[in-house]
């Protein structure tokens, strides 16, 4: 038996490079230094911001259902814990690397500060292929990967959650084997459980849910009426299909998807419900159709609003100049390189970065867990207004920064994201 597992927090199909992955460590350093130094802070705030505090390696041996025993890597990065513990998904994927999981984390730390939550950033994964193992195999790794970890988790130090390839039933799996080693019943280790164990509503379609609010704010900026907004997403996994849902309910009209075998495009509209019935547990459907386009042509197309919800690099120095959204907002990690983001500023396109597009799913995790400590659980309805209060002040603080000190959109972000934990630090006497 194989299990089909959705992308539960993030974003379309992942098949980054080792030299991408350290390309995209180092541009983050790069903007971080950056924005500490826009701040004034001195050189040995960034010195302490740049890595993070601990990074373990680990060797995951799993019993194989043919009786042989394979050996797994599995990663866990904890970038800084001076806010609070560190928070963070675990990905399932053949291309997981060291220095992704290190960027990831910064990453999430960023978010963390961005949305004003008491966490810091962290991020796992485990270097696997999903698809190509059973039920029985990908339980013995979740478990395993918690056995590994599990001195340096919990939920007052490090608190796991859904990412590329795993869900709910994995993270159902890591709390009962969290639970078996401390003796007692742990609900707030992890994030992104199924109802019936602490999970939170809202909390699969949070990231998707978040974009759509951002997507609202900065409709309003732009004077855009998204009833009328042709809407361009380019990927069709968890974020992108929950995302395109919710905006042709809000009226939109979702003129182009694509999946990581092309690209479908309707200047009407798409019927996105006939999509969603249609696609496999990966987000794949275009393979279901003769008339498709490249992603690249979908980028391209014309629209009012573009959402890259997919894979790193797609808007690039070659490409932004034939953007013709007068609004991108990122669903994806790092689509749009530094090159790009100064093109797109100059051109006047509204950018708004991922580490605040793609929040949502932390706020909800977040939820969650303060869910899970109180022992009393909110309504979808209490959930959905609580991120859309967080999200917009959010937005404007961010929009804010960028107007007062003059600079883009990302810089703006990773100002506000990276002040929190740079106070902290000082405050606790680190810096």
């Amino acid at each position: 038996m194989r299990l089909s597992i959705k992308e539960e927090d993030k974003l379309g199909e992942v098949n980054l490079q080792h030299s991408n992955n350290l390309n995209q460590l180092q541009s983050t350093q790069i903007i971080i230094k950056e924005a500490l130094n826009t701040l004034g802070y001195k050189s040995e705030v960034f010195e302490l911001l740049k890595e993070p505090l601990r990074m373990l390696s680990v060797r995951i041996p799993v019993r194989m259902d043919n009786g042989n025993v394979k050996i797994f890597t599995g990663y866990r990065s904890q970038h800084n814990d001076s806010v609070g513990p560190t928070k963070g998904g675990v990905r399932f994927h053949p291309e997981v690397t060291e220095e992704e999981v290190k960027a990831l984390s910064i990453w999430m730390t960023l978010k963390c500060g961005i949305v004003s939550i008491p966490y810091g950033g962290g991020k796992g994964g485990i270097i696997c292929d999903p698809r190509e193992m059973s039920f029985g195999e990908l339980e013995r790794l979740s478990r395993g990967y918690v056995r590994a970890i599990s001195q340096i988790v919990g939920p007052t130090k490090d608190i796991p959650a859904p990412d590329v390839f795993t869900n709910s039933q994995v993270m159902a799996w890591m709390m009962d084997e969290y639970s078996r080693i401390r003796e007692f019943d742990s609900p707030g280790f992890i994030t992104g459980k199924p109802l019936v164990l602490g999970g939170s509503h809202g909390r699969e379609t949070a990231t998707a849910r978040g974009v759509a609010i951002c997507i609202e704010e900065a409709a309003k900026r732009k004077d855009i009426e998204l009833k009328k907004a042709k809407v361009v997403i380019q990927g069709f996994g968890n974020a992108g299909s929950y995302l395109a849902k919710f905006l042709m309910e809000s009226g939109a009209k979702v003129v182009g998807i694509s999946d990581a075998y092309g690209a479908l495009y309707d200047e009407d509209g798409l019927d996105i419900n006939y999509l969603l019935d249609k696609r496999d547990s990966f987000g794949t459907v275009t393979n279901l159709f003769k008339n498709t386009i490249t992603n690249q042509e979908l980028l391209e197309l014309p629209c009012d609003i573009l959402v890259p919800a997919a894979i790193s690099n797609q808007i690039t120095a070659k490409n932004a100049h034939r953007i013709k959204a007068e609004i991108v907002v990122e669903a994806a990690n790092g689509p749009t390189t530094m090159e790009a983001t100064q093109i797109l500023s100059q051109r006047n396109v509204l950018l708004i970065p991922d580490v605040l597009a793609s929040s949502g799913g932390v706020i909800v995790s977040y939820f969650e867990w303060v869910q899970n400590n109180l022992g009393y659980y909110w309504s979808e309805e209490e959930v959905s207004t609580k991120l859309k209060t967080k999200l917009v002040e959010a937005f404007n603080n961010v929009i804010y920064t960028a107007d007062l000190h003059k600079v883009d959109n990302r810089l703006a972000a990773y100002m506000v994201g990276s002040r929190k934990m740079a106070e902290a630090s000082k405050f606790r006497g680190w810096i």
